[in-house]
């Protein structure tokens, strides 16, 4: 088989240059599309619909309130708001909050250290880890206020009891979260700081806690939230045992002199004070982290 002399193979001929045309753009309007994304950012905040919310569930209250008829059962939502008012305004329960708070940031305060010296040995030798994970299901399913009668009886009528408990409220699942949340990062994060030269310290602090920080922040919230109900429910107790409290002997007070709108106002307190937290401090602190590292939506 004889091929084709190249003098006769047909070369392909490129197409002529197409004319140059030019576009005048319309003009953009830059000050119009940021007004309008500007509005539509406000109304599509859910600050709105949780205020809208929260007001609906208080004109449904005052309604229940009325057709009930009976201030010593539920008190209207006016009354409540008055009696939360006039309880700030004569200190009353900025006074029972601040005892309530020194309590328990005094008792979180120990249980977090506490839990990441249990997390710090878990993660650093297989005897650690297995007696966290005894420890974590012996005592995370005991409720914390079901310590408080043998905490009166090694500490007496006084704040060390209270602080006894708050502890067993945030030690338990703070480790628990931390120690999975160290665990569960993964390996190839683990090489790379290693490939880096990364040890000991510098290992633990770029390496390891950035990855583990959204379960230790989720620990965290779960322990306050715990501790936080630990604290009125046992103040509710050592208040009525004592004559002093916080803000859980304010309710238990007001509730014997039958003043249920200082009970409803007792109760907003410590919802305030627990949404405030949730908002100003671990909401902050996840958006400064975790969200800004791009590690959580």
């Amino acid at each position: 088989m004889s091929l084709p002399h190249p003098s006769n193979v047909a070369i392909p001929q490129h197409p002529a240059p197409r004319p140059e045309r030019e576009f005048t753009p319309a003009p953009y309007r830059a000050d119009a599309v940021a007004v309008a994304s500007r509005w539509r950012r406000l109304i599509e905040a859910s600050a709105w619909r949780q205020v809208a919310l929260l007001a609906l569930l208080a004109v449904l209250w005052e309604v229940a309130a009325r057709l009930a008829d009976n201030d010593l059962l539920l008190p209207t939502f006016s009354a409540a708001a008055k009696a939360l008012v006039l309880g700030v305004i004569d200190g009353e329960l900025l006074m029972r909050a601040a005892i309530s708070l020194k309590l328990l940031l005094q008792g979180y305060l120990l249980g977090v250290v506490l839990a990441l010296a249990l997390t710090a040995l878990a993660t650093s030798s297989r005897w650690g880890r297995d007696l966290l994970a005894s420890l974590t299901a012996m005592f995370n399913p005991l409720p914390a206020i079901a310590l408080l009668p043998l905490a009166l009886l090694w500490f007496g009528l006084g704040a060390k009891s209270l602080i006894f408990v708050l502890v067993h409220a945030v030690l338990w699942p703070l480790a628990l979260a931390a120690s999975a949340g160290f665990a569960a990062v993964p390996e190839t994060l683990r090489m790379a700081g290693r490939n880096y030269g990364l040890a000991g310290p510098r290992y633990v602090a770029q390496i390891l806690l950035p990855a583990a920080l959204p379960s230790i922040l989720s620990g965290l919230r779960v322990g306050w939230a715990f501790a936080w109900r630990t604290l009125i429910a046992a103040e509710l107790f050592f208040g009525a045992s004592s004559g002093q409290g916080g803000l859980g002997w304010y309710i238990f007070q007001n509730r014997n002199e039958l003043m249920t709108d200082h009970v409803f106002a007792g109760l907003a307190m410590v919802i305030l004070i627990g949404w405030l937290a949730e908002r100003l401090v671990f909401s902050t602190v996840e958006r400064l982290t975790v969200r800004r590292w791009g590690m959580q939506r």
